[in-house]
Parts: C-alpha cells; structure tokens; sequence
C-alpha cells in the first residue's frame, strides 16, 4: 500500500453525480500548495534522464513503446533522451523489482550499445539512467488494462500529447516519466528506479541524491510516540528509518514494539516514514550488484524484491532480518544465508568505494501529492479530481495541461457543458455533458452525468457516474448504461467484433479477476491470457480502424 500522503487544500467537492459543483472558485495556494504549485510547472518534459529504460510484459509491448516513447520525446522523455524499452522475458513469477531491475538494466545495456550508446560509460561520466517498471497484470484497474490488450501502462489520461502531428491522450507512463525527470539533474552519475502507475508531486522539492550508494523515496518526519504509531497507520507501510549517522534502514509492515526490537542496534532513530518504493544506485553499486546476482540473471528463475532482498538484509542485524523473513515464511537458514551474502557484499563495495553511505532516505516531505492510477477507483477518483475547485485540483490540470475554461481542441457548440467538466478532442453535436471528463468522444447526442469517457464513438451516449472506455458502438439506440457501469471494447486480431467487458466503478477486478460476470464473455482472466499473443500494434490499428469507420458514417 502507498503513504498515507494528506491533501493540502479545501475539502474535496462531490465527484459523483447528483451534487453538482458550483463554478471553478479561485483559491489562494498555502504555502506547502504554492510550492508544489511551481514544482508541477518544472514537470514539463524539458528535464529528465539521459537514458529512459522502460521494462514491459512482451516483445510487442517492448516495440510499441520503443516507437511511442521516441515520438513524445519532449513531452514525457527528454528531447534528446536515448529510448530502451525492454521485456521482462523471466520465469512465469517474474523476476521481483529488485531482480527485474538489474535484468533491465543488462537487457538495455546491450540494445543500446547495438544503437551505438554505452549506458556504463553514461553513468561513469555522470549521466543518468531512469528505469521504469511496468509489468504485471493490472488486476485491480481491470478491465481497462484488457481493453489495451495488456499494455497497462498505455492506459490514457486526459491530456493531449502530440504523437506523430496526431493528438493523442497521455499514458500513464508517459505522466509517470514526465514526473520523475525532476530529479535527473539531482542524480548524476545514478541510476533511479520508478514504478509505471503512480505520480507524486514532493512539497520538499527535489532532494540531491550522492550521500549514499542507495537512497530510497520516502515521507520522512520524527520519530511518532507508540500512540501516533497506530493513528497514523505506519504499521500498514514499509517504513524507513534514519539514524543520527545519516544512514537509512527498511523495516516492513509491522507494529511500533516490532520497530524498535529490529532497530535496536542501528542507533537512535532521528526520522521515521513511508517508502514510496522508488530508489537510485550509484553507478558503483549498480555494476557490483550485477557482478554478485550475474548467476540468478542468467537464469532467469529467482525471485527477489528490493525491500526484503536488497535494502533489509544491507540494513538491519541478522537476527533481525531472520524474524522478519520468517514472519514471510522463508526459512531461517535461508534468511541467515541471503544476510550472510548481503553483508559480504556490503563489506566489498565499501571496500571497493569508500566515501559514501549504504542506505540514504530522500524525503518527498509532508503533504506531497500522489495521484494513484493502479486500481479502478484511483483511476477513477484522481482523475475526477481535475475537475474540482482545490489548491490539488489546480495542480492536476496544470499538470495534465489542461487550458483554463476546459474545453480543448472540440467540437461542442450545440451542448450544454456545466459543473467544471473537461472536454478534450471531442466532437458532439447535442445534449448535456454535466461533471464529466470527455475525451475523444465522437457522438450525435450525449447525456452524461459524473462520467468519464475516453476515447468513445457512438451514435449516443446516456449515463450517470460510469467509466467508457475505448468503445465503438454502432447500435441505433446507442449507449444507455446503468449508473455506475464500466463498459470497454477489446479489439483482437481475427475477431471480427470487439468484445464488450463490462464491470462497475465499486468492483475491484483483483477480486473478481478470473470470474466471468454477467454479461461479460470473459473473465478478465481469459481476456489477459487471449492479450498475452496478441500484438498490440495491430491491435489498436484495428480499433482506430473502427472509430473512424463509424464517425464518418454518423
């Protein structure tokens, strides 16, 4: 689970239909809103990683984003970034974010130098590399991943990007890399890791990384009384902890007694917070991990995670490490043997590369954004957010490059748009878009209340609080959805109708991932495994088909 990241700003406005915002107020930034006000407007794309290495699920995925991250370079990478997206091609469990980073690392080392960059030389000389992970199945955002065929990390936000002279909506990824390119300037000489479904705006700006040969995102703040342990939750987080030395540890979920039994021959704890996962090497330490696991990526079999793999074992005693791992069900001697490898490796770096700390925690500070894309009603909720009247909200559109008024490159002259709806790239001709986020919507008529619509065409369109999605409906009564309905098109090569997966916005797919519900053809589950051959290219060259078809005979 993520931080528990407070919203700075006015109480949040309804986003569901039936309470209607009044128009946008203006509202005077505080001082941490302010901040971050201006730290938004620096994520525009103009900084970022010499080299982006994207990690996707299949060699389809590894080509398209190959081609679409090169063509928004500028707005998500750099102008002049070298691109390397990669594949995860790992044993069927993967190969965890801490192996799986390494693997991508080596995969896209060896891609570049066939385009004729070395990425070691880049980072010795101080450049920087920004790897991003995207795999996995996206269960709990379903059905929308299977509606890109897999490709989670290509779900659409409403913001245009220019791909090719064509508008076309910001992914998720992209976002995510155009967010993180912040800190490149801050990271010479490293490599940071992000993951692809989640962007943070840090009130505390961008912190320099160098201290350390790691150093690890995280909302730090005092060490909190047992009482305020429990009140804010922390047993619920992986936590990091800081010592009077400077030197970071990682601690799992657990309660405040635990915390100080583990930390207990680490020093006095100065600062204690969440971890947002994200991390960054020091060119030295990333070529010595690659020497020390070169066996388990060669094989491609292990699993290992960066927190209970790499950052645990390098932080905390061993009979420490040993309780956590087998509160994990590891075995103890398996635990004891992992430790006993991390601290000879820790003993070598030092050795080879004195100067620097292990462990380092980079604070994003109180009150950051986070705006979640990764489960449904995230999606849902942070997209929604755009339209209301909040220092945050603010944030967002600016972000998403939203023009003041909301209303973009459309066609909407005969329809009344009210309660701060955004309407980008759309082309209706009648009726009533109320609280509601449009984007490549192409219809004769549409009532919508509290919707979001992204990339639709349908003779028309009627509903209240639903999600629609990539959909192609040529039905003469058109769409009339039950309030609250997810409904998504999934184009599959040789099919010759796309096939309709519908859900609600109160379902969570990881629950209900390998159930075929009512009507749905498919489960979510068989759609993934029907993806998994599919090639996305033609794919969405098929559904772009459709939707031209059927706006130019409307």
């Amino acid at each position: 689970s993520h931080p528990p990241f407070t919203h700075l700003g006015r109480t949040r406005t309804a986003t569901m239909a039936g309470e209607p915002p009044s128009k946008r107020v203006k509202t005077t930034p505080s001082s941490t809103a302010a901040t971050m006000a201006a730290t938004v407007k620096q994520m525009d794309g103009s900084q970022g990683f010499d080299a982006v290495v994207v990690c996707t699920s299949n060699a389809a995925q590894e080509a398209w984003w190959q081609a679409r991250l090169e063509a928004t370079r500028g707005q998500a990478a750099r102008a002049d970034a070298i691109v390397v997206a990669v594949h995860e091609d790992w044993a069927a469990d993967g190969a965890g974010n801490g192996l799986g980073t390494l693997y991508a690392y080596t995969k896209a080392r060896a891609k570049a130098a066939a385009a004729g960059h070395d990425l070691d030389a880049l980072l010795a000389s101080g450049g920087t590399v920004g790897v991003y992970h995207t795999a996995g199945k996206g269960t709990r955002l379903a059905p929308l991943p299977g509606a890109e065929n897999n490709n989670k990390p290509g779900v659409k936000l409403p913001s245009l990007v220019d791909v090719a002279g064509a508008a076309m909506e910001l992914t998720i990824l992209e976002a995510v890399v155009r967010q993180t390119g912040c800190y490149a300037p801050v990271r010479k000489g490293r490599c940071s890791v992000f993951w692809g479904d989640q962007i943070f705006v840090p009130s505390a700006g961008h912190a320099e990384s160098g201290a350390h040969h790691a150093d690890i995102l995280a909302q730090m703040g005092p060490m909190p009384s047992e009482a305020a342990w429990k009140a804010k939750g922390l047993d619920t987080y992986g936590l990091i902890a800081v010592n009077a030395e400077a030197e970071a540890a990682q601690v799992e979920k657990v309660s405040y007694d635990t915390a100080k039994e583990l930390l207990k021959t680490f020093g006095e704890v100065t600062s204690v917070g969440p971890s947002l996962g994200s991390f960054s090497l020091s060119g030295e330490m990333l070529t010595c991990l690659l020497e020390e696991f070169k066996g388990e990526i060669a094989g491609k079999e292990a699993k290992m995670d960066s927190d209970p793999h790499f950052w645990m074992p390098l932080t905390l005693s061993r009979d420490a490490y040993c309780r956590v791992m087998v509160s994990k069900e590891e075995t103890e001697a398996a635990a004891g043997a992992h430790h006993d490898r991390m601290a000879a490796f820790k003993k070598t770096l030092l050795a080879a590369h004195p100067g620097r700390g292990v462990l380092g925690a980079i604070d994003v500070g109180d009150g950051c954004y986070w705006w979640d894309y990764g489960q449904l009603r995230l999606y849902q909720k942070n997209n929604m957010l755009a339209m209301d009247d909040s220092e945050e909200a603010a944030a967002l559109r600016d972000y998403l490059k939203i023009p003041a008024g909301g209303i973009q490159d459309s066609k909407v002259d005969g329809v009344a748009i009210t309660g701060n709806s955004l309407v980008l790239a759309s082309n209706i001709a009648s009726g009533s878009v109320h609280h509601t986020i449009a984007s490549h919507v192409t219809t004769g008529k549409c009532e919508a209340n509290g919707c979001m619509l992204i990339n639709v065409t349908a003779r028309s369109i009627k509903a209240t609080n639903c999600i629609i999605y990539n959909v192609v409906d040529d039905s003469e009564g058109g769409l009339v959805l039950p309030d609250g309905a997810v409904h998504t098109n999934v184009f599959v090569p040789g099919r010759p109708a796309p096939l309709v997966q519908t859900s609600s916005v109160t379902t969570d797919g990881g629950k209900v991932f390998k159930v075929k519900m009512t009507p749905n053809p498919f489960s979510f589950s068989d759609v993934y495994k029907m993806n998994q051959t599919t090639d996305v290219e033609k794919a969405y060259a098929m559904g772009a088909e459709a939707h031209a078809d059927l706006a130019k005979r409307m």
